[in-house]
């Protein structure tokens, strides 16, 4: 059998470092990174998206930042066949691809080679489900998912009536419940052979230090700027209102309160959201780990890295 192409993944939660450990990779291994970062995928909002500059990518090519217009929607699927367009490109080249990013949904679906049933979106049976969900309740509708598809039911709560309603969407499409949909679409395996490094942070107040440290970076970089020129273009995209670091200055853009209150919540919120990206990845057990701690300095990360470069370079 041949060998696979092996393709690199750099993950975790936000400042922890992905970007430099990535681009010392693709210095190091002939490498071209693509990002999973469902926010620096559109254009704008450079600062609060942290998107690398072009110092930071230090010349290795970066893509899928800046690549989609604010107004347009990108499902999980649409991301998982961009990059796995840009995976062939960069394999095509003999270079190695390295996914960098913290958008774990994206990485998994991409890495773990999700196949989407195409299933599009009934309009009027989605309606007539919601008037039903409004005439009967969620939980009514939960029971009804829970009849034909017990085990999807069992994962979701009464209050998440739009997941509840793609799956009774689904099942009335098809006859097929979404549980099976999603175990059919795990069936064919990637057809590279992927090493997954993790930076994690054993003390978890040193990393919200960080967290809180870049964010006052980004306020220096003209972030306060930055989301004021978007707010008074006009332009309401959900792509904007779903950011970080800018909705929270929302209440300061309107003169509702002082720009240090928006930006403890943008350090709030930006911990938080860290935090969970931390539960999602710790649960992989394909990740192998790099914590960061007091001794680990950023060439001692990258040594990390190659020994398990090395490893499955000698595995494989």
């Amino acid at each position: 059998m041949a060998q696979k192409p092996l393709v690199a993944a750099v993950v975790g939660a936000t400042a922890s470092g992905k970007t430099a450990l990535g681009v010392e990779i693709a210095k190091k291994y002939n490498g071209e990174v693509i990002s999973a970062d469902s926010m620096q995928i559109y254009e704008g909002l450079d600062i609060a998206t942290a998107k690398p500059t072009a110092d930071e990518m230090q010349g290795i090519p970066h893509h899928l930042i800046s690549v989609l217009p604010p107004e347009q929607a990108c499902s999980v699927a649409d991301y998982v066949e961009m990059a796995r367009g840009k995976i062939s490109e960069i394999l095509a080249k003999n270079k190695l691809p390295v996914i960098v990013g913290g958008t774990g949904l994206y990485v998994d679906s991409l890495l773990d080679n999700i196949q989407f049933p195409d299933i599009p979106a009934d309009d009027a049976l989605r309606e007539r489900l919601h008037a039903e969900a409004a005439a009967e309740g969620n939980a009514v509708m939960l029971e009804r998912l829970r009849a034909c598809d017990p085990e999807t039911a069992a994962r979701l709560h009464e209050n998440n009536l739009r997941r509840i309603i793609r799956a009774l969407e689904v099942y009335t499409l098809t006859g097929i419940p979404l549980s099976e949909h999603a175990r059919r679409s795990r069936e064919i395996p990637p057809p590279w052979e992927v090493l997954r490094i993790g930076i994690g942070f054993a003390d978890r107040e040193k990393q919200y230090a960080r967290i809180r440290a870049r964010v006052d970076q980004m306020l220096g970089l003209g972030l306060a700027d930055e989301v004021r020129a978007e707010f008074d273009s006009g332009r309401r995209r959900a792509t904007a209102a779903m950011a970080i670091g800018y909705k929270e200055l929302l209440p300061w853009l309107r003169g509702e309160e002082p720009l240090a209150e928006g930006i403890l919540r943008v350090k709030q919120e930006t911990c938080r959201y860290a935090k969970r990206q931390g539960t999602w990845f710790r649960r992989n057990p394909q990740i192998q780990w790099i914590m960061r701690g007091e001794i680990c300095s950023e060439s001692r990360i990258f040594e990390n890295a190659e020994k398990m470069f090395e490893n499955t370079l000698r595995n494989g």
